[in-house]
This record gives C-alpha cells, sequence and structure tokens, in this order.
C-alpha cells in the first residue's frame, strides 16, 4: 500500500466505486456522464456556480460601496480550506494517525486534485458557503448593530441549517463516505457524524466569519482604507487562525473521549451545543428580524442574497425528492443499495429554519434606486 492508499483508504474508496492507487497528484478530469450517479454532475454545477456568483458579488460590493469584507472572506475561506483539508485527506503526512486517523473520503467528481482525495466542488463550497450565510445575517443588520461575535454566532447558525441539508444527504447518493472504523466519527446523527455538525458545519464557519469582520470588516466600516499589502496577511490569518476554534469548541464533548470514549456522554453534550446554537442564533436573528420590520428601515438586497440561497434550497430540495424512494425504503438506517440515510425530523427542520432566513430577508423592505447611497471612492484602497 502506497503513502496516499493505505488498507483503510482502499476499503472506503473501493466502496464508493474507484480505486486511490496509481491516482493523479495533481488534477484529473473526468466526462460528468461518467461519474457514480446524476446527482455529482448537478452538485458541481450548483457549488462551484455559487463560489463564481460569490466572488462576482465580492467584487462589486468592494467597487459599490468600498467594504473589502466579502472578498476577505471568500479568499480567508481557501486559505481555511488549505489548512484543514489536507491532514483530513492524509493524516500519515502530518503525523496524525493515532489521533486523528483516516475520516472518510470524496467520492470522484469532475475535477479532482490531490491523488482524487479533493473534488474542485469541494474548494468551491467554502466561499460559496461562507458569503452565503454572512449575506444573509449581514442584510438583516446583525453586524451593524450586535457586533462581530453575535454576527459571527448567527453565521454558525445559519451556516449549519444549509450545510446540514446537503451533509444529511451525501452520503445516501456516495458523495463521499465516512470511515465509521474510526472512533472520530463518533457519536453519529443518523449518517453523519456529530463532531462534523457541530464543529465544522458551524464552528468554523463561524470563526472565519468573526476573523474576517474583526480584521478587514471592523477596519473598513470605520472608513479604514486597507491596501493590498495590509488587506493580504488579514486574509491570511483568518483563514490560517480560523482552525483553532475547533480543537477549542470540541473541549467539552472531548472530557468524555479517550481511548474508551463514552459516545453517549458526547452525544449529549453535541446535542445540547447544536440546540443552544439554535435557540440563541434563531433568536438574534428573529429579534433583528422583527426589528426592522417595525421600524420599516428599508435595505440594499444585492442579486447574491436574493437569488442563490433561494437556488441553493430549490436544488436540494429537488435532490432529496431524487433520493427520496430509496430513503423511505430504507431498512436500519440502509437503503438498498447499501448506502446510510440521514435524519429526517432534523433535515426537515434545517429546510424549515434555512427557508425562514431566505424569506425574512426577502421580505424586508427595499431601497428603490433613487434610495441607493452613494458609491464611495474606493480606487486607492486596493493599491
Amino acid at each position: 500500500m502506497s503513502a496516499t492508499c493505505d488498507s483503510v483508504a482502499d476499503r472506503v474508496t473501493a466502496y464508493l466505486g474507484f480505486s486511490c492507487h496509481d491516482a493523479n497528484p495533481i488534477v484529473t478530469l473526468r466526462n460528468p456522464a461518467d461519474l457514480a450517479n446524476a446527482t455529482l454532475p448537478v452538485l458541481e454545477i450548483l457549488i462551484i456556480g455559487g463560489a463564481i456568483f460569490a466572488f462576482v458579488h465580492a467584487l462589486r460590493r468592494l467597487r459599490r460601496d468600498g467594504d473589502p469584507t466579502n472578498l476577505a472572506l471568500w479568499f480567508a475561506s481557501l486559505v481555511y480550506l488549505f489548512v484543514i483539508e489536507p491532514p483530513l485527506y492524509f493524516p500519515g503526512w502530518f503525523g496524525l494517525d493515532e489521533q486523528v486517523g483516516f475520516i472518510f473520503a470524496h467520492n470522484v467528481f469532475s475535477v479532482q486534485f490531490m491523488y482524487d482525495r479533493l473534488p474542485l466542488y469541494i474548494v468551491a463550497i467554502y466561499p460559496a458557503l461562507s458569503q452565503l450565510a454572512y449575506e444573509l445575517v449581514r442584510s438583516l443588520g446583525i453586524f451593524q448593530r450586535r457586533g462581530a461575535f453575535v454576527g459571527a454566532l448567527c453565521v454558525a447558525f445559519v451556516c449549519q441549517v444549509f450545510y446540514e441539508i446537503f451533509d444529511q444527504l451525501g452520503p445516501q447518493l456516495k458523495w463521499w463516505a465516512w470511515n465509521l472504523d474510526n472512533k472520530v466519527n463518533h457519536p453519529l446523527l443518523a449518517a453523519v457524524p456529530m463532531n462534523s455538525i457541530v464543529l465544522f458545519a458551524s464552528v468554523s464557519f463561524g470563526a472565519i466569519v468573526y476573523l474576517v469582520v474583526k480584521l478587514v470588516g471592523e477596519p473598513s466600516w470605520r472608513g479604514r482604507q486597507l491596501r493590498a499589502r495590509s488587506l493580504v496577511p488579514r486574509i491570511v490569518v483568518a483563514g490560517a487562525l480560523a482552525p483553532i476554534a475547533m480543537p477549542i469548541a470540541s473541549i467539552p464533548s472531548a472530557l468524555f473521549g479517550g481511548s474508551d470514549p463514552n459516545t453517549t456522554a458526547q452525544a449529549i453534550v453535541l446535542a445540547a451545543e447544536m440546540v443552544v446554537l439554535w435557540v440563541v442564533g434563531g433568536t438574534f436573528l428573529f429579534r433583528q428580524w422583527l426589528e426592522l420590520r417595525d421600524t420599516k428601515e428599508p435595505v440594499t438586497l444585492d442579486a447574491f442574497v436574493r437569488i442563490y440561497p433561494a437556488i441553493y434550497l430549490i436544488v436540494f430540495a429537488l435532490l432529496w425528492v431524487y433520493a427520496l424512494p430509496d430513503f423511505v425504503g430504507a431498512e436500519g438506517g440502509m437503503t438498498s443499495d447499501g448506502t446510510p440515510i440521514g435524519n429526517a425530523p432534523y433535515t426537515l427542520a434545517c429546510f424549515l429554519a434555512a427557508g425562514a432566513c431566505v424569506a425574512a430577508v426577502l421580505l424586508l423592505p427595499r431601497r428603490g434606486p433613487a434610495q441607493q447611497p452613494p458609491t464611495r471612492q474606493v480606487g486607492a484602497s486596493m493599491r
């Protein structure tokens, strides 16, 4: 077995339908029609298209409003990706075999990097999802009225509900597979490790946004122009430091870990953290929406926040409809094809919460073209 395809990786990738042996170390291109099933190219288009849309939106925010926060968040998300993902794919390279071990493997998509471990759509999902959640929260005025910490907390909640719609479906459709022999992946919520739900889908995105807002957003909002030589290191620092939030947030559940972990106690702790995030994040968002509704203060909604979150939910609703017959027919949490299914009540709750976030923003009173705030001169801010 090679260093990039040990026995565990070989077993998990074989389950997904491909071999990790002799994979190209740089990039592999495949015909979308030859992928495992028709949902894989649909997922790629949705997420990669969202990342491109987010980038265009970020440029527009910089040019129109003089605010580099969106652009900084887009790139900081990629920095975070390249810090966090390689150790997960190749723990042996980083001396993490005993502490982390092999956690999961992605299926092969149209464009794949790093020995077939990193699909292009995974690169894209970081800036697409972080921008989606940030814009929904920003549009409600949370950052302006309640500060970076509360805003990041709300982003963590929004990220969880949007991400878990995707996360609870992926294993069934073989978008990836978890190594369930690894203790790190327990306890589970149906087919998904609860650590992933709390730490990755929530804490990590909240941490990225918090750091970007503190390092880039708040100075910009106070009128300080961040030149490129100042902006770039701030982006790198935000993306590189964000992973530190995950081990810190994992301390309560880690108290019940060790060589013989108490997964029941860990599940209770992680579930409690999820409930707290839902209650606190949801309450802040709802109260802020009520304030805006009562004051009838108009807001400006850019095309990205008006269009992409709704498209995201519609496409995933259709993907869930596609998967529903096998989901309903599953026995013992497994479909007839031998793939694990997600948790239906939790997924439905995520759909409802995500839909409420989208509706709340779209129902806000909007500024007409004549009410747009004047554009600031920002031509020198990036030089």
